[in-house]
């Protein structure tokens, strides 16, 4: 069975979700702070190991007119060079808005500031992956 892990790539964190067993719910599972491509494919890696992940869902980051921006750019970059490192499908996921979303569910729950700070990207990455799983998985 395939199991899915999302991840909300920014200029300086990526936030990372993985989904139950059964592709059902997405779990966030922490932000990665970067530090440099070798660091972050070694953290991936980890993660991917220890759940066995064998898809990777990656929040693209499109204008809200739907083109692709400097910041999605990034992201393509980002997954190239992942694309080289490992051998799990990768899948983009339209992500607008999903940090937004993350934002507004926090601050309703009066998490403050510098709390908001440490969990929104790896919030973002679960927005991601519901996205993604509600769509249906197919096998």
């Amino acid at each position: 069975m395939k199991r899915y892990m999302a991840l909300d790539v920014g200029d300086n964190t990526i936030g990372v979700a993985v989904s139950d067993p059964l592709n059902i719910t997405a779990q966030g599972v922490k932000t990665i702070r970067r530090v440099s491509y070798r660091k972050d494919f070694e953290e991936l890696k980890r993660i991917i190991e220890e759940y066995g992940i064998t898809s990777i869902v990656v929040g693209l980051p499109k204008k809200l007119d739907g083109t692709v921006g400097i910041q999605a750019e990034k992201v393509q970059r980002f997954v190239k060079k992942m694309s080289y490192k490992f051998e799990q499908e990768i899948i983009y996921e339209d992500e607008r808005l999903t940090t937004l979303m993350a934002e507004k569910v926090l601050i309703s729950g009066n998490v403050s500031r510098s709390k908001r700070k440490d969990v929104i990207d790896k919030m973002a990455a679960v927005n991601i992956l519901t996205t993604f799983l509600d769509k249906g998985v197919k096998e």
